[in-house]
């Protein structure tokens, strides 16, 4: 077998190392810190490999690179021509994993994207979808006899009168809705408290199904729902108002939820479309600690005793506090121990508006201050901030903790509620490699004819891989 040979390299720290490298093998060379690593790979071997090659070409090419000193060594053989990809500090990044950085990760979400099963979050059933003619026949089968509403809904869960959206409705020609689960009729300058969240659903149709039924006008019904609703149909049974759901997209048949047609897209922590809402995708989020805060209880507010705060100043957060303290019919010298809960609530996490009379101005008046708490402004210090010395500041009373949403999986809830032979996509992040590689072998035993083909080109390059196990 062919060596590379190195006899008395004397480069930087190395004393007089022999070495022998056999070709066509992987070797590592490791060691302390300072050692020398580097010192034989790149200025030793390197260095004089790719010397030997300059010399060998012509002198007028030659003359575009820089000249190559002979490496302190005494002799090197059995070298060729050699290439190098030098070490550089890896980029730390919070949202890097193994997964994503080999892309393993990036096949795991085309495969739960086009074979996964979607369950709903909210009952635990499987989410289904339909089309228009798969709908007309269930209606007829499952509902033969029956007395049903067809509903379109149109508004769910959100704020707002919608005075305008029934007079639209109204111009073309529906007569009835069901806000909050009561049938209403649409009368003019109908409007809803914008304050509060509404459901609203479209009377479309009542119907009596039976064999004879015209098929063609619970078709057009059925059109026409999906029309209003972006593909969504609500049926009302009668007299025992069960409610199923149907639709285009992926659905919950009981509670109505709906989820987006699945895309890569929706299983990465990296994107907004898949990310959790609360901790952006990272896993864990920052939370101030209220024993930082509040560290020493038996103190009051004018002594210090919250910490982020210091002692009382005429500033104009302790005429917020000692306004705020009124209502409980306690002030500012009153020990921190003795606050009531909602006290110390409305000073940790905020509370409405609160009337300040401002005596710095020769003629004081009221003004009104929305009061956002200690916590916020802490976070804001931390997060929004680009002064050096104020995160340091909020970093005192902040620590880290796992997402209480996704439970440091990343993901939002849609994404963690598709499942591939019982397994989402979190778990499969969260397993060996080896493992992986073995559950992947038993994918296609348990998946219809449909998904075993999409199946295949998704993991075709899985052939290509093997795994040694090092001891």
């Amino acid at each position: 077998m062919l060596h590379i040979n190195v006899l008395g390299s004397r480069v930087h720290n190395l004393k007089n190392i022999n070495v022998t490298i056999p070709h066509k093998r992987l070797t590592v060379i490791t060691g302390l810190s300072g050692s020398g690593k580097s010192s034989l790979a790149f200025d030793t071997i390197f260095a004089e490999g790719q010397r030997r090659y300059l010399n060998s070409i012509s002198a007028s090419t030659r003359s575009f690179f820089c000249n190559i000193e002979r490496p302190d060594v005494d002799q090197i053989t059995g070298l060729s021509p050699v290439i190098a990809i030098k070490q550089k500090t890896t980029n730390r990044n919070l949202r890097s994993t193994v997964g994503t950085i080999t892309e393993i990760y990036d096949y795991l979400r085309l495969l739960f994207a086009r074979i996964g099963d979607a369950y709903s979050y909210m009952s635990g059933k499987k989410m289904v979808k339909y089309t228009e003619e798969d709908i007309l026949k269930l209606l007829i089968n499952q509902y033969n006899g029956k007395k049903i509403y067809l509903l379109s809904p149109i508004i769910q869960n959100r704020k707002g009168h919608y005075k305008e959206l029934f007079e639209q409705l109204t111009k073309k020609g529906f007569l009835n809705v069901r806000i909050d689960g009561k049938f209403q009729e649409i009368v003019s300058n109908l409007k809803l408290n914008r304050y509060k969240n509404h459901t609203v659903e479209l009377v479309v149709d009542k119907l009596l199904i039976t064999d004879t039924y015209n098929k063609k006008r619970i078709k057009d019904s059925i059109h026409t729902c999906m029309h209003y609703s972006n593909g969504s149909i609500m049926v009302l049974e009668l007299p025992s108002n069960n409610i199923n759901y149907f639709s285009h997209h992926l659905i919950c048949p009981s509670t109505g939820l709906s989820y987006r047609d699945p895309e890569p897209q929706n299983f990465s922590f990296n994107s907004p479309y898949g990310a959790c809402i609360k901790c952006k995708g990272i896993g864990h989020i920052n939370q101030v600690d209220k024993t930082l805060v509040i560290p020493y209880p038996n103190l009051n507010i004018y002594q210090g005793g919250i910490a982020p705060l210091g002692k009382y100043r005429e500033i104009l957060i302790f005429k917020q506090l000692e306004i705020i303290l009124k209502k409980y019919k306690i002030n500012l010298q009153t020990p921190l121990k003795n606050f009531p809960k909602e006290a110390i609530d409305d000073i940790l996490n905020g509370t409405t508006k609160q009337t300040f009379t401002n005596s710095s101005i020769i003629n004081p008046s009221n003004q009104f201050y929305l009061f956002e708490g200690i916590y916020k402004y802490i976070l804001m210090q931390k997060e929004q901030t680009s002064s050096n010395s104020a995160r340091q500041w909020a970093n005192q009373f902040i620590v880290t903790t796992i997402c209480p949403e996704c439970n440091g999986q990343r993901l939002n809830k849609e994404a963690l509620h598709f499942f591939i032979n019982g397994k989402n996509i979190a778990d499969l992040a969260s397993i060996e490699i080896s493992d992986l590689f073995n559950w992947t072998n038993t994918i296609e035993s348990n998946i219809d004819k449909k998904k075993k083909k999409k199946t295949k080109k998704i993991l075709k390059k899985k052939k290509n891989l093997k795994f040694i196990k090092l001891d």
